[in-house]
């Protein structure tokens, strides 16, 4: 009866430590995989369009110069064309002539072929800044989000002294915790990857809003697509600040073994938090601009 006794100790010592090196297991991973993917944040989102892929940002030039461009040398001819016919109707049939009104007019097509056809560089000028601003704010967001070994070691040794069913318990509750973070990290990088991706479509037809820019009444179009381009550039920064609060906050969160769970279900909370904000840095960013 002794030597059964005894081996259902081992068989129980023997489960539990199987149980508490799943917990562990998932306790790294969860903290691995989202470290990872916040660390990669910082790197994309400071690179400029031509840095993050320079397939795309070549494709993305080559239908601007050929595709964009002759459109926008439309737009800035029907333009110009509107304008000499209410410059003629104005100055009655040109009986009125005024020479300043001319050079006016040949100024102002210059200046709108000139924009036009260097709306492009125009564009990737603004994200240069934008990668600027976003990496000077990488240097202060850079405090690291990751927990100690010591901190690990000390949950793991007090798991020791609970009983199966609570190990089971927590084992589920933190393969539940892994899963949502991972799926926090994959929503992160979407919002990410998404704003690049929404750069290069937007660069792509900058000649088009450019060209409308030397008209009184198109103007309009040529201003909010600037608005936009300034609040694409100012999400990054918006992306870096929503990382800092998050690693600020994740460093208050104190793992300790009386009630661990509490505190790993705070750290997902608060990467849930992450992600909703990363997914409204957008809107923010262009209320700040006022870009429609």
């Amino acid at each position: 009866m002794f030597l059964l006794f005894n081996i259902f100790d081992k068989l129980k010592d023997l489960l539990k430590e199987i149980l508490i090196g799943n917990i562990q297991a998932n306790f790294e991973s969860m903290f691995g995989n989202m470290n990872e993917k916040i660390g990669s944040i910082a790197t994309q989102v400071g690179q400029t369009p031509m840095g993050w892929n320079g397939e795309v940002y070549n494709f993305i030039k080559n239908i601007n110069d050929n595709v964009i461009i002759p459109i926008a040398g439309l737009i800035i001819t029907a333009v110009l064309c509107i304008e000499l016919i209410q410059m003629v109707m104005q100055r009655n049939n040109m009986q009125d002539a005024d020479s300043f009104e001319l050079y006016k007019y040949v100024i102002k097509a210059f200046i709108a072929v000139y924009l036009a056809s260097h709306a492009f560089e125009f564009s990737m000028a603004v994200f240069d800044v934008a990668q600027t601003l976003v990496n000077k704010a990488a240097g202060v967001v850079g405090v690291s989000s990751e927990f100690s070994s010591d901190q690990l070691l000390a949950v793991v040794e007090s798991l020791k002294d609970y009983e199966i069913g609570k190990l089971i318990q927590i084992m589920a509750e933190t393969a539940l915790f892994k899963i949502v973070l991972w799926v926090v990290g994959i929503l992160i990088n979407i919002i990410v990857c998404g704003r690049m991706f929404e750069i290069y479509v937007y660069s792509s037809i900058s000649s088009i809003p450019f060209a409308t820019m030397g008209n009184k009444e198109w103007g309009q179009i040529g201003t909010n697509y600037i608005k936009g381009l300034f609040a694409l550039g100012l999400q990054g920064l918006f992306l870096m600040i929503c990382l800092g609060i998050y690693n600020v906050l994740i460093k208050t969160v104190i793992i300790n073994s009386a009630d661990f769970i509490a505190s790993l279900g705070s750290i997902v909370g608060y990467a849930i938090l992450l992600c909703v904000m990363m997914f409204k840095s957008g809107s923010i960013s262009k209320s700040v601009m006022n870009a429609n």
